[in-house]
């Protein structure tokens, strides 16, 4: 049975009623945000010695640079290049006769000015054997890679690619390499996994690539930065919640935990970043460069600790992060504005090298349907005893 719009109807109004309803409560918490920011940035270093002794439950940024800034972008260079990678996979089906993984990344690599030149190209890896589709530790436990591990593992393999291919360039052209996403592998943090598993994927995995990136750049001008489309972050927001508290120091557990009395902190609630910036930004400025509070980028990033700003463009408010390295480059820091408004520019609102790495790795339903047909096909003509599920025949046939 499909689904009967019909009956939903009445609900959707409602909901379009509900929104309308809060739009003005919103508009008014905005306000204050952004007159809680401007006062915040008068004493800048009385803020940070504010968060460092907080203790909050919230993700808290850590501005590098006064939070009220807002600046237009330097002027992109004439040539340059920006490589950008993103992945899709087919994840482990137990319904199926081979216990086996997919990953495909795409890579593009867009070189702009007097010799222009585009490479699209996408790799598909398939992953089966036993050290292949586990993360093994030295005493024998095995962790299955699916579901949320595939999702970080193609999340590295990403990184891996764009690294390999920012190797090559022998150009001496500015390079900007982009990832699609986070460069926190929040997934990680959202469940507890052993620390092998964590040193293999983050450690020896994610992170040794952005240090490799990072070692490239020491001999060229090459920036990293991931970008975070309609992000529904609150660390800046966050950050004006500790501005606002009236104890010292901040301690939420000790002064608001349990308590149902409203909090000074409460007229922020609802508000986003990318809210805030809509109204503080003009079109192409960028925010103050700030440091994330994650746990996981406190425990393992170590150099690679994650800096963000955010870009306001013509439709929406975006997230860019980089590495500390990059932040701590306002050379590289520029470029990447400039290129990422570049790339927004030639793509209708989001960098088009993203969007055509995004085409070279999808893989659409009809896709997922052959490749699993395919990996039956060559399994019977190689004389190999195949047997799905009841469930996995069901869904082939059709009864009705």
């Amino acid at each position: 049975m499909s689904l009967d719009l019909s009956k939903l109807v009445g609900q959707i109004i409602d909901l379009a009623a509900s929104l309308k309803s809060k739009s003005g409560e919103k508009q008014a918490k905005i306000e204050f945000a952004l007159k809680s920011l401007r006062s915040s940035a008068v004493d800048l270093d009385a803020l940070k010695k504010k968060i460092e002794s907080s203790k909050t439950t919230w993700l808290i940024a850590s501005p590098r640079e006064s939070v009220d800034l807002h600046l237009t972008p330097p002027t992109c260079p004439d040539d340059f290049i920006v490589l950008a990678s993103d992945g899709s996979h087919i994840d482990v089906d137990r319904h199926q006769s081979a216990h086996c993984f997919l990953i495909n990344i795409g890579i593009v690599q867009l070189q702009y000015g007097r010799n222009p030149d585009a490479q699209l190209l996408n790799f598909p890896y398939l992953y089966y054997k036993d050290e292949d589709v586990s993360i093994n530790s030295a005493d024998g436990r095995k962790i299955p890679i699916e579901g949320q591990l595939l999702g970080i593992k193609r999340s590295i393999e990403e990184c891996h690619l764009l690294a390999e291919r920012a190797q090559v360039l022998d150009s001496g052209l500015p390079v900007v390499s982009l990832l699609d996403g986070s460069l926190i592998l929040w997934r990680l943090a959202e469940q507890v996994y052993p620390d092998f598993v964590i040193r293999e994927l983050l450690v020896d995995g994610f992170l040794k690539y952005m240090n490799q990136l990072k070692e490239l750049s020491r001999s060229r001008p090459l920036a990293l930065a991931s970008y975070i489309s309609y992000p529904r972050s609150t660390d800046v927001v966050n950050l004006l919640r500790l501005a606002v508290c009236p104890h010292l120091p901040v301690d939420c557990d000790r002064h608001c935990a349990g308590k149902f009395v409203s909090k000074e902190c409460d007229v922020l609630n609802g508000v986003l970043d990318r809210d805030l910036f809509w109204y503080l930004l003009a079109p192409e400025e960028r925010s103050a460069v700030y440091s994330s509070s994650s746990s996981v980028v406190s425990k393992y990033y170590g150099d690679s600790e994650v800096n963000f700003f955010y870009v306001r463009l013509d439709g929406e408010v975006a997230r860019v992060e980089i590495p500390l390295w990059v932040a701590e480059s306002e050379k590289l820091v520029g470029l990447v504005h400039s290129t990422i408004l570049d790339q927004c520019r030639r793509g209708l609102g989001y960098p088009v090298s993203l969007s055509e790495a995004h085409e070279q790795a999808v893989i659409n339903t009809s896709g997922r349907q052959q490749f699993w047909a395919l990996v039956e096909q060559i399994l019977v003509d190689d004389g190999v005893s195949i047997s799905g599920s009841a469930k996995s025949e069901s869904k082939r046939t059709r009864w009705i």
